[in-house]
């Protein structure tokens, strides 16, 4: 159980809230920013003091009937559930825990705990089929693992070895590849934070991105989760200009490990300029300026 960080997400998250929210009067001379957490309590159904040690990370150990309360009075996401089960040590799954239709995670929590080992060969070829897609694998730490020339001349903060967080957050050239590059880094912010619940050992990786951007110290602050299932991303290239793609995940059973994806958007122009882009890439001599 990660007292501190469960301290800090019910914090965060009932600051989020406005009494309206939950159904409650707004009321005068509010001095708490969100909801106060006598109001949490009674929308959980628990003492007032049992939640205040909860918040300063000197509780017992919630039970799953605690958690499942404390998600509905917060209105957390399925997402943001699954995180709350795991900082306190549980796996989500169960229907009276998670909304239908939403991955709980269990299956996640399997695999972070599996060593890290290169990509399958059946991945590997996969991956080599993909010549006008850029696609690339991760492991359940964010490092990379394996990607096609596409993906390393499009996407060149990515490099084999390197890892997909610091190369977001390492200097200007996401930004310079990537339209809404503040969008996508806060999606993949809290894909990160949802991740350290079940790889604690990622906390590492954290604190050092912290530590060198403010833009990673802001959003890691605001403890919000979310698993990013697919994204629409925009890449910038200087030949071709942009291109629209959705960033898709193929999860690889038993080994914590997931394939990356840009997918065209269909009607964009993008399968035509991956194309040209793949063709540009097939000249002798051709390298990116950028």
């Amino acid at each position: 159980m990660d007292r501190n960080g469960l301290a800090d997400f019910l914090r965060t998250r009932r600051a989020r809230l406005k009494p309206r929210d939950v159904g409650l009067p707004d009321g005068v001379r509010r001095r708490t920013a969100g909801l106060r957490r006598q109001e949490v309590a009674e929308l959980a159904g628990m003492s007032i003091d049992y939640y205040i040690r909860l918040e300063q990370a000197r509780g017992p150990h919630p039970s799953r009937q605690v958690l499942n309360a404390l998600a509905r009075a917060l209105m957390l996401t399925g997402d943001e559930r699954a995180h709350l089960y795991h900082l306190a040590g549980e796996l989500p799954g169960h229907g009276e825990d998670h909304p239908a239709g939403v991955s709980a995670g269990p299956s996640r929590a399997r695999q972070a705990s599996s060593p890290v080992k290169a990509p399958g060969q059946g991945i590997q070829d996969f991956l080599a089929t993909l010549t006008d897609i850029p696609a690339y694998v991760l492991d359940a730490g964010f490092d990379i693992l394996a990607a096609n020339p596409l993906a390393l001349h499009l996407i060149p903060y990515l490099t084999v070895g390197g890892n997909e967080m610091r190369g977001i957050f390492a200097g200007p050239v996401h930004r310079q590849v990537c339209r809404y590059a503040d969008s996508f880094a806060a999606a993949a912010v809290r894909e990160l934070r949802a991740a350290t619940a079940t790889r604690p050992q990622l906390r590492n990786l954290a604190t050092e991105l912290a530590a060198g951007s403010p833009l990673f110290a802001e959003l890691w602050a605001a403890h919000d989760v979310e698993i990013r299932r697919e994204l629409r991303k925009q890449l910038l290239h200087e030949i071709v200009g942009e291109i629209d793609v959705r960033r898709q995940i193929l999860d690889v059973p038993d080994s914590g490990q997931r394939l990356i994806m840009y997918v065209p958007v269909p009607g964009t122009g993008a399968q035509e300029a991956l194309r040209r882009v793949r063709e540009l890439l097939e000249r002798p001599g051709f390298a990116r300026s950028g």
